[in-house]
């Protein structure tokens, strides 16, 4: 090995230092919420570890996530001159960009250090602009935070941050319809950094809180094992039935999707055990690639967790996240029942049978039960509208609790230590993006474009609010190829919010459409994230499997639009007889469609019938109660008619 590969052992991404850190962030995480019960005065060297204000811990959180970033995302390739597989040129060259990663550190350290030392009473920063020390930290801040999105996140996510604080610099040099006053740079840092309004904002405050908590959560279900329990759990309560691999997997990314907190990290995990399966039933690898990526991509809509996106949604709109969940549940199972139909008629189609070794539920439950207490726990916590950060905290210590209840599933303190250290590895991007997000966010307060946005939204579509919904759909579409799904559903939120809610939309109904569109970058080609990564698995070409996904994920359309023009959501003062009429609406929406596109439902579908439920699904969209009842009587037809058509056959072949 070259010299310079043991001088970088202890540096690596999986080195030592790094494992330390990760386990001190998330210990430090968990003792936050907990210092809140602690009475004043009694821990000690309270100002360091007592509860920290908002204002001290966000630079805090952000700060430790910038140094564990760069330590896990290295300029070099750190494990090729482990194994002494450069040259010694190659291996110097990749000891001097880790020297450059180091120095980036030490800036971070000391930025922070600033930034948590800024006198934010004084008014001299007002009136006079930032001293030059503090200038400088608030841009190591920044350009450290953009430099690591482009590693943990990719180069997208850099251009969007970057390219609004060009916009706040030079807006005034652009044409009127998108022109603003432009800011100084001093200025722009100023208000970025020491406020509470851009990079320190909401979003970087959810991810610091909420959401690290549940992906710790998720951390401890896969080390304990209870994350295995419930994939084994969906294989055995439908892996006997027709195409049982692919019902299966739908149910295990329903209950671990929410979980993981990523689409993509969910298909590729849930997806290595589902997808061989798939394969060997007989399903293809883009249809298997597929499914999985549209399951994958249900499970960040699926209560009682919903990734990241909920908890920010519940800040933005000043919701309770109980209230949210009771929202998100009937459309989540309609997404769901849309896939599951999609999978059924496939399966039909091709003939395909169950499987034939599968373990028993109850043998299934006999061994893992026990760890349904802990989701069962938080399940009631979030109902009972309790601190989503306290919850995510109880669910770690319940499920560790849970785990020591068998002597087969007990965890050792390293396995412990483990689950820490891969929940704050699995933080390090999703915190990034959050903060390039909070830019964004700072960008459009700054510069008020968001006004201008919602005026030209409102203004294209004329007064339209179906025409409004394409357009934001359009605008997911493009942010979603770049960005994750929850840093694109703040920035739309932000930017076209106001026009839906101008466009007669309520508050909480506009942002739940936001929130299921953000999530169709996916699985809609050209960019399929989800369905890439489900193709990297299968083995399969990349393009096919996007457009199966989209094609089971089609719910991701068809909800939101229900959403705005009927009853579907929960909201003040509709009824539950409303909300399930409109549901089922909706789900004749999707069997219609469902059907039309794989032209099968209980047997092959004539030209005619095909027809009919191409013109009964536009019927049930279109907001009539007139179309609406006949889109129900020609879906209706259509189903006696296919069934008893299909009775007919299967007995001739009798």
């Amino acid at each position: 090995m070259p010299e310079g590969g043991k001088l970088l052992d202890w540096l690596a991404p999986t080195g030592r230092l790094v494992f330390v850190l990760g386990v001190a962030l998330s210990l430090f995480q968990l003792w936050r919420p907990v210092v809140g019960f602690v009475p004043p005065g009694v821990v000690p060297f309270e100002s360091v570890f007592g509860l920290l204000p908002a204002t001290y811990f966000r630079p805090v959180h952000l700060s430790w996530v910038l140094v564990l970033g760069l330590l896990v995302y290295p300029l070099a390739n750190v494990s090729r001159v482990q194994a002494g597989s450069l040259s010694s040129t190659s291996a110097f060259r990749a000891l001097c960009l880790r020297g450059i990663d180091m120095v980036l550190v030490f800036a971070v350290v000391w930025a922070s250090i600033r930034v948590v030392r800024f006198d934010y009473q004084s008014l001299d920063h007002l009136l006079h602009g930032l001293r030059v020390e503090d200038y400088l930290a608030g841009l190591i801040i920044l350009a450290v935070t953009l430099e690591l999105a482009r590693r943990a996140v990719g180069p997208v996510m850099t251009a969007v941050g970057l390219t609004f604080i060009l916009y706040s610099a030079f807006g005034n040099y652009l044409p009127d319809v998108l022109a603003t006053r432009g800011f100084s740079f001093e200025r722009i840092v100023r208000f970025q950094v020491f406020t509470g309004a851009g990079l320190y904002g909401a979003p970087i405050g959810i991810a610091a809180g909420a959401v690290y908590s549940f992906v710790l959560f998720g951390a401890f279900l896969q080390v304990t094992g209870a994350g295995k329990f419930l994939i084994d759990l969906s294989f055995a309560a439908a892996g006997r039935f027709r195409g049982g691999p692919a019902k299966a997997s739908v149910l295990a990314s329903a209950a671990m999707g929410s979980i993981s907190g990523s689409a993509i990290a969910n298909t590729v995990t849930t997806g290595s055990l589902t997808i061989p399966m798939m394969k060997q039933l007989g399903y293809r690898p883009h249809e298997a690639a597929g499914i999985e990526a549209a399951a994958s991509t249900g499970g960040q809509i699926m209560p009682p967790i919903m990734g990241a996106g909920a908890f920010v949604m519940a800040e933005f709109t000043k919701t309770s996240y109980s209230t949210i969940v009771w929202m998100s549940l009937l459309p989540a199972l309609l997404y769901f029942t849309s896939v599951l139909l999609y999978v059924h008629i496939m399966a039909a189609k091709a003939g395909f049978k169950g499987m034939t070794n599968t373990t028993g539920a109850w043998a299934v439950m006999r061994q893992g039960a026990h760890f349904l207490l802990p989701l069962a726990l938080i399940t009631a916590l979030l109902l009972w509208n309790y601190s989503p950060v306290l919850v995510g905290v109880s669910g770690c210590a319940a499920v560790v609790l849970a785990s020591l209840l068998r002597h087969h599933s007990r965890v050792s303190l390293s396995a412990v230590a483990d689950a820490l250290y891969q929940g704050a590895r699995l933080a390090v991007p999703i915190s990034v993006a959050c903060a390039v997000a909070g830019i964004v966010v700072g960008s459009i307060g700054q510069t008020g474009v968001g006004l201008q946005f919602t005026e030209s939204v409102v203004g294209l579509s004329n007064g339209q609010l179906w025409l409004a919904l394409i357009l934001v759909a359009v605008a997911a579409l493009i942010l979603g190829m770049g960005l994750p799904a929850t840093a694109a559903y703040i920035v739309l939120a932000v930017m076209t919010g106001p026009a839906l809610q101008e466009l007669g939309v309520a508050l909480i109904t506009a942002h739940m459409i936001i929130f299921w569109l953000s999530q169709t970058s996916n699985v809609t080609p050209p960019i399929a994230l989800a369905a890439f990564a489900g193709a990297g698995v299968a083995g399969a070409a990349p393009l096919p499997s996007a457009v199966t996904a989209f094609k089971l994920a089609g719910g991701l359309f068809v909800i939101p639009l229900m959403m705005a023009y009927s009853s579907l959501l929960l909201v003040d003062g509709r009824s539950w007889s409303a909300v399930l009429g409109a549901a089922g609406i909706t789900l004749a929406v999707i069997i219609a469609t469902a059907s039309a596109v794989e032209r099968y439902l209980f047997g092959p579908l004539s030209r005619t019938q095909a027809l009919m439920c191409w013109v009964a699904a536009g019927c049930l969209l279109y907001p009539d109660q007139y179309s609406r009842a006949i889109g129900l009587v020609m879906c209706a037809v259509v189903m006696i008619v296919n069934y008893r058509a299909s009775r007919a056959y299967a007995g001739a072949r009798q």
